[in-house]
């Protein structure tokens, strides 16, 4: 597989959970990461870990919902590094008033600019540096809701996420003419913070029998190594006691 070495990856929602545990994995192999998030601090944090391994990291925070935001930030990253190779597209929220009954304008716009508006604004800012190039890989996390419409992770969510997974397969479709590849990461439940905003808490032994954020980031260097001929376009992943089945089965809880 190719060596990362030298390679420029940009990791959004690189505070925690899987960007965190991307970010990191990405450096490990000899990336020069860019992180990026609202808050600088967890940002920081991340970059000081891999810096305090030997790698090199820029921290650059931004609200990546607003339109202007992800093209600053690529920019900045044009402008340091002169490249980038690897996007990956992580950034993301969920609510706790998530049903049809609870949503307003403002919760929806919020919903779809976190979830939609920023994967899109992050792809074609890095795509503008990638074409010249002739090469680059945009890694998506989507979700397992991008995939099955389900109640649990509300309408503005399942509505966004199935939107990433449509936009990937675009990407494909157009820009495999500049060396460009595009796949999209659709995960059921992984043991991140983001279920901190679930309706029902979910408690810690659920939690361990998820996807962990490490599993993710193990799949997304896997994808960020494989062959510039080759495009992974979708994975669906799932552990194991998947908590949908489950429920389907009448073994897990209602939510």
């Amino acid at each position: 597989m190719p060596d990362l070495k030298g390679k420029v990856a940009w990791v959004t929602g690189a505070g925690s959970g899987i960007g965190e545990a991307a970010a990191l994995a990405l450096a490990g192999e000899g990336a020069i990461v860019a992180l990026t998030g609202r808050r600088r601090e967890p940002l920081q944090s991340v970059a000081d870990q891999i810096v305090g391994a030997g790698g090199q990291a820029l921290v650059l925070p931004g609200d990546l919902g607003e339109p202007d935001g992800a093209s600053r930030i690529a920019s900045a990253i044009a402008e340091e590094c002169g490249r980038l190779d690897i996007l990956v597209s992580n950034a993301g929220m969920n609510i706790l008033e998530r049903s049809w009954e609870k949503l307003t304008p403002e919760r929806i716009k919020a919903m779809l600019d976190a979830n939609l508006g920023s994967a899109f604004y992050c792809s074609s800012a890095a795509l503008s540096i990638m074409r010249p190039q002739k090469d680059g890989l945009l890694i998506h996390t989507a979700s397992w809701a991008g995939r099955f419409v389900g109640l649990v992770p509300g309408p503005a969510y399942v509505a966004a996420k199935h939107g990433v997974v449509a936009m990937s397969h675009a990407i494909n479709m157009e820009e495999f003419q500049h060396g460009i590849r595009s796949t999209v990461l659709c995960p059921a439940e992984v043991a991140t913070p983001i279920l901190d905003l679930r309706p029902t808490p979910v408690p810690p032994e659920e939690r361990a029998r998820m996807i962990q954020p490490g599993h993710m980031a193990d799949l997304i260097l896997y994808v960020a190594k494989l062959p510039a001929t080759i495009c992974m376009n979708e994975v669906v992943i799932s552990p194991t006691w998947n908590r949908g089945y489950a429920r389907l089965a009448g073994l897990g809880p209602k939510r």
